[in-house]
């Protein structure tokens, strides 16, 4: 598979335009733990509708997530137990996010999110991780991945399997909603599924035959570069500082070739006020940069 091709296609559709480095990191994991397996004679389909059942899952993100999204665990109860006074879980008879006797929650985690310690003991045991004793590691990147790809080709969600809807006689992406949660928002993942079959099908014709015209090295980069590492962001500062601080600049030059002392030195007090306020900026910006209060956001792929 070529990937600078499946994620140019993947970036139009199903993400609309923009990748983050999460999104692209998340795919990575599911595609290693994929080829890991060495299936014989692998059925694109099913590595497609893993791929659309994370996007579902996980909000777009594609990254293993706690349910509701919350970023604790306390705040993932929280919010469960608050929808479950509400009544917004009606089909919840007893709440199974709480801490049990062993002082764990089992609510929602992963690629898929996996929910009950019975699941989490099943699953663990299948893939030799102590999900029970810590149910974190279902959000371990690669952990997750591998939950995801054995949970649904093996059945281990709802004992339907993803050759049950995809085979030699049989295509049904629709019904295929049934291996993680019955028919919950069915024809909508169905279109997740085609847009990556999409992807993984233009990506498997350019690793034999070249990528398509359509298709860019840039295509396959996040859109969100970290502020440290954009060099958009230092030529910005770098021109900020030249442009206000040159003058002041100069004049330091003459402190170290005279020797004389930095106040004697700097005989222009526009530039000395350049000086200080270059020096102000530049802490400034690096304390921003630094903090990630500042990003670099590509605008969205036409």
């Amino acid at each position: 598979m070529d990937a600078t091709t499946f994620f140019a296609y993947a970036r139009r559709a199903p993400f609309g335009g923009r990748l983050t480095q999460g999104q692209i990191d998340g795919m990575n994991a599911l595609f290693r733990c994929w080829e890991s397996h060495k299936i014989p004679a692998p059925d694109k389909r099913h590595l497609a509708y893993i791929l659309a059942s994370v996007f579902h899952e996980t909000g777009g993100r594609m990254v293993p997530v706690r349910e509701t999204f919350a970023s604790t665990d306390a705040g993932a109860i929280a919010a469960l137990d608050k929808a479950y006074k509400a009544g917004r879980l009606g089909q919840v008879s007893k709440p199974y996010w709480r801490k049990g006797a062993n002082g764990k929650a089992y609510f929602g985690r992963g690629d898929i999110q996996l929910t009950h310690e019975e699941n989490y003991k099943v699953l663990g045991e299948r893939i030799d991780v102590d999900l029970v004793g810590n149910p974190s590691l279902a959000l371990d990147l690669d952990i997750s991945a591998e939950i995801a790809i054995v949970g649904m080709l093996e059945g281990l969600f709802t004992k339907k399997k993803l050759t049950d809807y995809f085979n030699l006689k049989k295509d049904d992406p629709i019904g295929a909603r049934a291996v993680v949660n019955g028919t919950d928002k069915a024809k909508l993942i169905a279109g997740y599924y085609k847009s990556f079959l999409d992807a993984l099908e233009a990506a498997t014709v350019a690793y034999y035959q070249g990528q398509p015209d359509d298709v860019a090295e840039r295509d396959a980069q996040p859109d969100n570069v970290p502020a440290m590492k954009s060099k958009s962001l230092l030529t910005i500062i770098g021109s900020f500082l030249g442009a206000i601080g040159l003058g002041a600049v100069d004049d330091l030059k003459g402190v170290v070739e005279s020797g004389a002392t930095l106040f004697g030195a700097i005989s222009n007090p526009w530039a000395f006020g350049s000086l200080v306020f270059a020096t102000t900026g530049a802490v400034v910006l690096t304390w921003l940069v630094g903090s990630g209060r500042i990003t670099i956001n590509r605008s969205a792929a036409r």
